[in-house]
């Protein structure tokens, strides 16, 4: 089927290669033309595992294309899916004046039946609005508006989109169902067709129960440092409930990235516009505002004082296998550290580029192990697997002082404390 993709960013554009990888003829568009011109030359703008060998193969068999012109996308394309980014205002709202923007552009070029799908994560109802905005630019336009959320994990979002655990597909027209599950039938996946509010509703719940189990697991973990209990043991104990599972209840120093902050705040805001006050999720963001303040305060505790300490710094990226530093909790740490007069030196094995603009203070250092020279401390951020096998003895004898901060609980405690350091995690 011909589908175009408009917007260019992470979600739309690992979107964009997977539907052209089971067959689907895919136009991308993006206003960014510097950006087209990358894609079209292979070069792509995020890191994300497998991506950049899709794209590449699916360009050279001609399945791929890149514009800016959402007019030759639209023409050529029985559906169009809006995937274009949905920030948060300083409110907790969603602004959604790029939705906007792309169904109006949208409207003035339609001539025929065509499909808007709604990718990106909006408000509930925002189907019906993007509907309200093609009819209003474009009167008796012959269209049927449908909520296809993504469910990705940045770091494996390939692998989610090639095989989903479901695809959601709200609709308020049977007109639209045949070619929407057309599309996914490739992906062998269970297929749920609900109403357009409910596909809606159902990225919002199901990021907020994930953030939910996050924030609880943390909570735990804190109960676990006062009674002297390991909160891995406690999580895979609570895993082992099949009513449960163990996913999403790895204790750390709290969640971050460019969607669980963003859509919970959503969730609460769109809750209270219908006249439901979210406690819970409130509490979900306290608790994981909390944590990072619980963990500075340990390093606080052993080094006194922070000014003028010499402090290392693993990871940047809000999670390991992405170059993604929004609301990452390891900047947020590494400006707290510079604020209070700390001198960080740095290192993510992909992140380092994006994250220096933000943090223009901390030195980037070209290898891992250079955190370490004449550190007073080195704190592990982000949860690179690479850390794991670091020289850590050699680092050990770099460093000023033998304290070790791991915010993810990546390392193993007996190993490093046998090495001869001063060992702190989360929980453990």
């Amino acid at each position: 089927m011909n589908l175009a993709i408009v917007g260019s960013g992470y979600v739309g554009l690992v979107t964009g290669a997977c539907f052209a990888e089971v067959g689907h003829q895919v136009i991308c568009v993006d206003n960014d033309l510097k950006k087209v011109h990358q894609l079209q030359d292979g070069q792509i703008p995020i890191y994300e595992p497998g991506l950049e060998d899709l794209v590449k193969k699916n360009v050279a068999a001609g399945r791929l294309s890149f514009t800016t012109s959402i007019g030759d996308a639209v023409t050529a394309s029985k559906v169009i899916f809006i995937a274009v980014p949905t920030p948060p205002q300083p409110d907790g709202s969603v602004d959604l004046s790029f939705v906007e923007g792309v169904a109006r552009e949208i409207a003035a070029h339609i001539k025929e039946y065509r499909i808007i799908v709604d990718k990106s994560t909006v408000p509930v109802k925002t189907g019906e609005k993007v509907a309200q905005t093609i009819s209003r630019y474009n009167p008796g336009a012959d269209i049927d508006v449908v909520s296809n959320p993504e469910f990705l994990r940045e770091g494996s979002a390939v692998e989610d989109l090639m095989k989903p655990d479901r695809i959601v597909i709200g609709v308020s027209s049977d007109r639209a169902t045949g070619p929407m599950k057309e599309i996914y039938t490739p992906f062998n996946a269970p297929i749920m067709v609900t109403d357009l509010n409910s596909a809606e509703l159902i990225k919002h719940a199901a990021n907020s129960f994930l953030a939910l189990k996050i924030s609880y697991i943390n909570a735990v973990a804190a109960i676990c440092e006062a009674s002297g209990a390991n909160v891995e043991r406690v999580a895979d104990g609570m895993g082992a409930d099949k009513r449960i599972g163990r996913a999403f209840l790895n204790s750390g120093v709290g969640y971050g990235g460019s969607c669980f902050p963003k859509d919970i705040s959503a969730f609460i805001r769109i809750s209270r516009e219908l006249g439901y006050q979210f406690h819970l999720l409130e509490e979900v963001e306290r608790i994981n505002a909390d944590q990072k303040e619980r963990f500075l305060k340990k390093v606080r505790e052993a080094l006194w004082v922070l000014r003028h300490k010499k402090i290392g710094v693993l990871g940047l990226a809000f999670k390991g296998n992405t170059d993604d530093v929004r609301s990452s909790v390891a900047i947020a740490i590494v400006k707290q550290l510079i604020a209070e007069g700390a001198e960080v030196k740095a290192y993510d094995p992909k992140a380092m580029e994006k994250a220096q603009p933000l943090v223009p203070e901390a030195r980037m250092v070209e290898k891992a192990e250079d955190v370490a020279e004449g550190a007073d401390a080195v704190l592990v951020l982000t949860e690179w697997t690479d850390f794991k096998t670091l020289p850590w003895q050699a680092m050990k004898k770099k460093m000023l002082s033998p304290l070790l901060f791991d915010g993810r609980n990546l390392l193993n405690p007996e190993e490093l404390r046998a090495l001869g350091f001063t060992y702190t995690s989360i929980g453990r």
